[in-house]
């Protein structure tokens, strides 16, 4: 079945949109932030609808105090702007309050990484994995497409505690068009070969297919697993699927070694004794004000496809119990 690419917040807010109508607990709330299916909620769910205005700390609070009245709360914006600019209110209302309070608040930061290529640093998003990452009771989820995207809407409202959905801006091709991830699981074993396995999340799911595909052309081959929830991953399934390898590759369009996708699987890897080697690959240097295509930012930060079959190359011929072997 041919399915058509769509944008992930599309996927999502047409389920918040349909479960509204039979759900009068959903509330949705948004920092100045539209989409042609956020209007259909407006519209048909004026009540349980408010925009704040450019104003993410408000939006934080008045969330907050919708779940303490019982509402499931949807709290949509740009992606950098839902956690950056109102972290204290996150940590403070959300974090530390769900902590003694029952309550119900899903954070929907549209824009990961690169997706808002024209607008420069200050609307893309390097540091948000790092940032929610650090509140331990955060559940943060990176889907790579909009079918994953919208099967998390089921998750939102049936468990309580805050949660992040990071999700890319642009349209992108589906992935598992024809077998859904299971959810449960929190990862999903696209390819097991090899003595490399990447882990990516998010867009960079992507990437690790294009690199996948430039190293067979060079005789290596390797596995790819999506990690689309970075909280509460099957430790025990994901341990097995990492012991199978000599060298695992962790992929994400986010800062490297500042806490975000390297740094969960270097603490999970020590924690677990998986004798295996991590090359971490994220954007290198600083914040870059160039403007270019995604691709283009990509390789000039060093996680575009090229520039990664590189370095992954040059890694295994470096390490001297690398084997090109099959598993």
């Amino acid at each position: 079945m041919l399915v058509k690419p769509r944008a992930m917040r599309d996927a999502l807010l047409e389920q918040i949109h349909r479960a509204m109508a039979s759900d009068p607990s959903i509330f949705f709330v948004t920092a100045d932030f539209g989409s042609p299916v956020l209007d259909r909620i407006r519209a048909d769910h004026a009540n349980r609808f408010v925009n704040v205005g450019i104003a993410e700390q408000n939006l934080i609070n008045i969330s907050a105090g919708l779940a303490l009245e019982g509402y499931k709360v949807f709290a949509y914006a740009i992606a950098p702007f839902i956690t950056m600019r109102c972290f204290e209110q996150i940590r403070v209302s959300l974090a530390l309050l769900s902590e003694v309070r029952p309550m119900n608040v899903n954070l929907i930061g549209v824009g990961a990484g690169y997706s808002y290529v024209v607008s420069g640093p200050t609307h893309q998003c390097y540091e948000d994995i790092t940032l929610m990452r650090a509140l331990p009771n955060f559940q943060v989820m990176s889907p790579a497409d909009h079918i994953t995207a919208g099967m998390l809407f089921d998750r939102c409202v049936r468990e309580l505690g805050p949660k992040y959905l990071r999700l890319d801006a642009q349209v992108l091709p589906p992935i598992y068009a024809e077998a859904a991830p299971k959810l449960a699981d929190g990862f999903h074993v696209h390819r097991r070969e090899g003595s490399i396995c990447i882990v990516a999340t998010g867009y960079m799911l992507h990437t690790a297919f294009a690199v996948a595909e430039r190293l067979r052309g060079s005789g290596q081959t390797v596995g790819i697993i999506d990690l689309f929830d970075l909280t509460r991953f099957s430790r025990d399934r994901l341990r097995d699927e990492l012991s199978r390898y000599q060298t695992i590759v962790s992929m994400e369009e986010g800062f490297a070694g500042r806490g975000g996708l390297d740094a969960l699987l270097y603490n999970f890897i020590g924690h677990n004794a998986i004798d295996v080697k991590l090359l971490n690959i994220g954007v290198e240097g600083g914040y870059r004000f160039e403007l270019g295509t995604r691709a283009e930012l990509h390789e000039q930060v060093g996680i575009g496809p090229d520039v990664v079959t590189r370095r992954i190359l040059d890694f295994s011929k470096s390490s001297p119990s690398f084997k090109n072997d099959q598993r």
